[in-house]
């Protein structure tokens, strides 16, 4: 009988693909911690059960298994579906491709390595790939296209006060009265929309003006701090509630761009929830939780925390879904566009990433965030 020591494949664990090695029957002899975390069961469990019961259909993999253990075929690969258990957190199912080869033999028996990758992961990579390309080109247009807008607007606000104050002269007749008036109330309309322009501008560049401030942060105060305020705006119809993994450690940040980023995406998730709020049954879940083997673009880490922030809203409209995240972008009518942008920005600038998950009923906003 096959026994293998766990230690000599421990470098498994470091891998973001699920990894097992078995028999040529099947005989689970180890799984790395992915593939633990995958199915929601321990290692200790899975060791001496069959990797097929694992599988919806195994029949293709038990004959690719078998033609790799007789070296028919150097290595093979196949499309499956995973079982996933429920402590995983997962749907109950995952496609995964699946990759066998022959590792080596001990007492005259070959082992056999399949490792599974996840198709949607490797989907999903590719398209933060293409977004994060997307995002950045979009940022260095708004950034420029602020800065050609900021520097006419000071022009154009000081001309108008000039003019109003003209206007505010004595007037010489009545009817010089009467017109200095109406264009007093244009020159005031032109001042007041300058502002709003002004104020605008300030928003889009301001995360390019202030410093990085780094310092210890615990993720729950940012979170407590977020829901305080949000609290404060809905008293009533709005249940906040908290889903905390407390054994998360502290980690290096600017502690105000995060609890920023978080209360962009809180707000945003309170006011796609006016109605349910109106109702009396709008929620609002803080979910931290540690997560292994990240790939956060094109780099790998160890550790990274996970913060959701869900609600129970109608979902992302169809029609913004995959640009909500852009400049200028809004569901809401009277938004602006800028809180997601500005939380992706702060997010990023921690080399962490938000996306966004939605469907009716349930919409999920997720950073990522590596821990050291």
């Amino acid at each position: 009988m096959h026994r293998v020591n766990a230690e000599r494949y421990e470098a498994f664990d470091l891998l973001a693909t699920l990894v097992a090695l078995v028999r040529p029957d099947g005989i689970v002899l180890f799984v790395n911690a992915g593939f633990e975390a995958q199915v929601g069961l321990s290692r200790r469990l899975l060791l001496r059960s069959s990797l097929f019961e694992r599988f919806a259909e195994p029949a293709a993999l038990q004959e690719t298994l078998l033609a790799v253990a007789r070296n028919e075929v150097a290595s093979g690969r196949l499309q499956a579906t995973l079982r996933c258990g429920a402590a995983a957190g997962a749907s109950g199912e995952l496609p995964v491709q699946v990759i066998v080869s022959q590792l080596d033999a001990r007492d005259g028996a070959p082992l056999v390595l399949v490792e599974m990758i996840e198709i949607e992961q490797q989907a999903r990579q590719d398209r933060e790939e293409r977004a994060l390309d997307q995002i950045e080109a979009n940022r260095e247009l708004i950034r420029n296209l602020a800065h050609e807008i900021k520097n006419p607007l000071g022009g154009i606000r000081g001309a108008a006060q000039l003019l109003a104050m003209e206007f505010a002269a004595p007037p010489r007749t009545y009817a010089r009265a009467s017109g200095a008036a109406e264009l007093t109330a244009c020159t005031d309309v032109i001042v007041h929309e300058v502002d709003r322009l002004q104020v605008l501008v300030d928003r889009l560049l301001a995360p390019h003006r202030k410093p990085h401030v780094v310092g210890d942060v615990n993720i729950h105060e940012v979170c407590e701090r977020v829901r305080s305020v949000l609290l404060a705006e809905y008293p009533r119809g709005l249940e906040l509630r908290r889903d905390y993994d407390v054994s998360l450690p502290e980690f290096r940040g600017d502690r105000e761009q995060l609890i920023q980023a978080l209360l962009n995406i809180a707000q945003n998730a309170a006011h796609a929830l006016a109605g349910r709020i109106a109702a009396g049954d709008a929620a609002i879940v803080l979910r931290t939780r540690v997560a292994r083997q990240v790939t956060i673009g094109k780099q790998r880490f160890r550790l990274a925390l996970e913060l959701h922030v869900e609600d129970n809203g109608p979902g992302v409209p169809a029609a913004i879904r995959e640009r909500i995240f852009y400049p200028l972008v809004s569901g809401r009518e009277g938004g602006s566009g800028l809180g997601l942008t500005l939380a992706q920005t702060f997010v990023q600038q921690h080399h962490g990433s938000v996306d966004c998950d939605s469907v009716p009923g349930r919409t999920v906003f997720r950073i990522v965030i590596p821990l050291p």
